[in-house]
């Protein structure tokens, strides 16, 4: 069922954010005169199609759904019928080519902005950005920050929740900016500003840079009571219920919730006695958390239990965070842009070596980010394709043969030398634009299939 989840919500991502470049090219060939064959989602094989006569256009879903395309009518790619030749690709002015190849990915930033703006007027609730207690050594440490500050902004970007500011601060951080600027509110409630170093060689990878920033949220000291138990869990196995108070395990007293975590993780595979009380009455059971293997190989203990959270104390530490129309369009705006800039900064770094190539991600990497989200709910599925989008925009400006951005740089010398580039050229270039992109996909595949592995 967690497979089937992926991959419908990846479908939907995918077919979402190629209909809306490929609709970008589809309309305004339409206004410059163009005609258009077929617009098609997907690749290869049309496994549907409606044209409403022989004169109109096809429309299709095609077999393989990571990509799409508009064919136009082109004397560049078969024989144009006299009364087409008008209405041909090939033979419309520079601008009006320009504006066709880039609508595509103009369209695809609109599509990240509208997203965005839909995320900002729903709003969200998350969990306020309140440090805990922070690492000595750590690059928190260094630039002053302690435990309670509460992280208003980063680089003057405002961050309601503790997701917006971790987002925002581990980017700022792998574009290595030298100064990151923080605000935030300490315990005495004055404003105060930080300024995160981050040196030039530190790690390119976000969770390990996430451990060098030494950034962790604020964790309040709670009882040993189990909230929820996950079914088919090792919890579940042995009978342990919502509100069982932990009183020890293997005769220790257990006085709050993360020194039972902790216990329970040093314990994979290993049986615990357990001591619990349970409407006023003792009891004793024998449980046996089981394996998983971390992200970094280490293998720790899971019951499948979590805590027991006061209603209070969620409420305070909650923020619902949403903004009027016309702020929530301002704010998307400059969302779309502060990511389209990250992309391209990203991408440079990779190109001359300074960023490492694992930050790529191919479909699987993608799949599995789509069906996480959605999993989170609306509003995290609608940030996910906003984030998508700007990334596919912004990669097929890039002035790569194949790509949109390789046709624009073909116009570009061509407005300035007063003709077309010779087919010669172009399909010299185009050749070298297949291998990089192939190289590129296939670079995406092995880091997707390693990260499967690990």
């Amino acid at each position: 069922m967690d497979f089937l989840h992926t991959i419908f919500f990846f479908i939907v991502a995918i077919g979402l954010l190629v209909s809306f470049h490929e609709f970008g090219h589809f309309w305004v060939a339409r206004k410059v005169g163009v005609k258009v064959l077929r617009f098609s989602v997907g690749f290869g094989k049309v496994i549907w199609s409606y044209q409403k006569n022989p004169d109109s256009t096809e429309y299709a879903i095609s077999a393989v759904p990571l990509g799409g395309y508009v064919k136009m009518v082109d004397e560049r790619e078969g024989d144009v019928k006299v009364d087409d030749l008008p209405f041909a690709f090939n033979r419309q002015s520079l601008w009006g080519r320009t504006a066709i190849v880039l609508a595509g990915p103009i369209f695809n930033l609109l599509l990240a902005i509208l997203l965005f703006w839909s995320v900002f007027i729903i709003g969200e609730v998350g969990m306020r950005p309140v440090l805990g207690p922070v690492p000595e050594n750590s690059l928190a440490a260094t630039a002053g920050f302690v435990a309670g500050d509460e992280i208003l902004t980063v680089n003057h970007q405002a961050t309601p929740t503790w997701s917006e500011a971790m987002n925002i601060l581990i980017a700022a951080a792998i574009e290595s900016e030298q100064g990151i600027i923080v605000e935030v509110k300490a315990i005495d409630q004055q404003i105060y500003e930080r300024t995160l170093v981050v040196p030039r060689n530190a790690t390119q990878n976000p969770d390990q840079l996430y451990q060098q920033l030494g950034l962790k949220p604020w964790q309040p000291v709670l009882k040993p009571i189990i909230g929820k138990v996950l079914p088919e869990s090792a919890a579940a196995e042995v009978g342990l219920q919502t509100d069982d108070l932990i009183s020890s395990a293997d005769g220790i007293a257990i006085n709050d919730w993360m020194q039972w975590v902790k216990y329970v993780q040093e314990r994979p595979g290993k049986a615990i006695q357990l001591k619990i009380e349970r409407g006023g009455v003792q009891l004793s059971l024998q449980i046996t958390p089981k394996s998983e293997l971390q992200a970094d190989n280490k293998t720790v203990g899971k019951i499948g239990a979590s805590v027991l959270v006061p209603d209070d104390l969620l409420k305070n530490m909650q923020v619902e965070y949403r903004l009027p129309v016309f702020k929530a369009f301002t704010a998307a705006c400059e969302r779309t842009w502060y990511y389209s800039i990250t992309t391209l900064k990203m991408m440079g770094k990779m190109l001359i070596g300074k960023s490492s190539v694992e930050n790529l991600s191919g479909p699987i990497s993608i799949a599995q980010y789509a069906g996480q989200s959605a999993s989170m709910g609306l509003v995290q599925f609608l940030k996910f394709l906003g984030l998508v989008s700007v990334s596919l925009g912004v990669l097929n400006l890039l002035p790569i043969p194949m790509l949109d951005g390789g046709h624009l740089m073909f116009y570009v010398v061509e407005a300035i030398k007063g003709g077309p580039v010779s087919e010669k050229v172009q399909i010299v270039f185009q050749q070298i634009g297949i291998a990089l992109l192939m190289s590129l996909m296939i670079l995406a595949m092995f880091l997707d299939v390693q990260r499967l592995f690990q």
